[in-house]
């Protein structure tokens, strides 16, 4: 397995999907979303793995874009946004190969291993 989990610092569903991997000693990367963010071609794999646009943006956020994106039909447009600003997305992104969640989903994880 090659872990990667993409996250925030400061975000509680991040650390406690770092402490799934920990606690069952599998290796992971973690990589800080909003430091580095996502390449090009991971942030298509990983819409190609989630099922779009929609189940990578964060909903919950007080961001204000959020609002502005609740009514924007163009699903380019909001890829476009969502990569030019990470602190858009849903966290944790965690990645194995070509499968990828959001969220915490340690069930999902658990048929990985």
């Amino acid at each position: 397995m090659n872990i990667q989990i993409f996250g925030k610092s400061k975000c509680f569903d991040t650390k406690k999907a770092e402490r799934y991997f920990k606690e069952r000693r599998i290796k992971y990367q973690f990589v800080d979303l909003l430091r580095f963010g996502l390449s090009g071609k991971e942030f298509d794999s990983v819409l190609r793995a989630v099922g779009g646009i929609d189940r990578l943006i964060d909903w919950d956020s007080k961001h204000p874009d959020i609002t502005l994106m609740k009514y924007t039909e163009d699903r380019v447009a909001k890829e476009d946004k969502v990569f030019d600003d990470p602190s858009l997305m849903k966290t944790p992104i965690v990645r194995n190969g070509k499968q990828a969640t959001v969220g915490y989903c340690p069930e999902v994880w658990a048929s990985w291993e």
